[in-house]
């Protein structure tokens, strides 16, 4: 999971619509990244599974409604209808993200919020570099615990993919944000599928930088995350770095990006990137998408008159 890291700006198409990997690749590995197939299929994550596809989103006017995953085997799931099995170890849902080494993540405008300032439940589209949507992220909180605790709420908030099947679950529970509490600092849980642990966001203390460890189910930690001393996207990206977890050299990213002066000032809307290696385990890439949210709370959230904050200071 080591190499130069990329700086090209985020993301990074190229003629023909097809991304770049920000990463280089390995000789024997995954091919010439501009002769990527197309999304949905299988680009060599592991060389002895039948390639999937599950993602992008069926054609016609909505999602189409299919069974839970981890529920009754009474309903007809797409891997009978001529789709390969998945590959073994990846949770049910998740197949589509052994395939990409990008993630775009948009949260949707809410009117309500934006014109009288009352906090509503957030919502994102989560997808892949070329705009095409592949899951669907909904907190779920009360009006009370929203709009009295403001970004500190704790909640649970569930990913779905285009069918409508909740694939991921995270849990935040309500902690401290302070630097001056280091007992009780952030973190946050990740289950896939639902009720089953697959790693954890924990902040790490330090007296002036947001850092975060990567877990596994284990509470072992896999990867650290350390963002800027100032948190605040001033015409500007925010980005935080992704290393190993003895801190070595960058990985990846998670990136708080511009969206333009506007949206900024007016509404709570946030646009994040997610860049991490091809071969990473697939559940520490959803590990990543629950870090991220985690962080757009912690750093990025505005309720009401409350300004948002930009350093783990206030």
């Amino acid at each position: 999971m080591s190499g130069p890291y990329n700086q090209a700006p985020y993301p990074m198409p190229q003629p023909g619509g097809h991304p770049v990997a920000p990463y280089p690749v390995p000789q024997g590995g995954y091919g010439d990244p501009s002769q990527a197939p197309p999304p949905g299929f299988n680009m060599g994550y592991s060389p002895n599974q039948p390639a999937v596809m599950y993602q992008p989103a069926p054609m016609g006017p909505g999602p189409v409604p299919g069974p839970e995953y981890g529920g009754s085997p009474g309903g007809v799931s797409t891997a009978a209808v001529g789709v390969p099995a998945a590959p073994v170890g990846v949770p049910p849902g998740l197949e589509y993200l052994t395939q990409i080494d990008q993630i775009l993540i948009h949260q949707k405008v809410e009117l309500l919020e934006a014109i009288i300032g009352f906090e509503t439940n957030n919502e994102y589209e989560i997808k892949n570099s070329l705009g095409q949507k592949i899951y669907n992220a909904k907190e779920k909180n009360d009006c009370c615990t929203r709009n009295c605790c403001g970004s500190l709420r704790s909640f649970d908030m569930k990913i779905k993919d285009n069918m409508g099947r909740e694939v991921i679950r995270l849990i935040r529970p309500f902690r401290c944000v302070s630097c001056w509490c280091p007992c009780c600092l952030q973190e946050m849980e990740v289950q896939a599928p639902p009720g089953t642990t697959i790693g954890y966001v924990k902040q790490d203390w330090h007296p002036f930088l947001p850092r975060f460890s990567i877990q596994g189910a284990n509470k072992e930690t896999v990867m650290k995350l350390e963002g800027p001393c100032f948190a605040c996207n001033c015409c500007g990206d925010v980005n935080f770095e992704l290393k190993g977890k003895h801190g070595d050299k960058p990985i990846g990213r998670i990136s708080k990006q511009w969206s333009g002066l506007l949206k900024e000032v007016f509404t709570d809307t946030d646009n994040f990137g997610i860049q991490f290696p091809l071969d990473m385990d697939v559940k520490m890439k959803a590990v990543l998408m629950g870090a991220c949210f985690l962080i757009d709370f912690m750093f990025f959230e505005k309720v009401g008159e409350a300004n948002q904050r930009s350093t783990v200071f206030s």
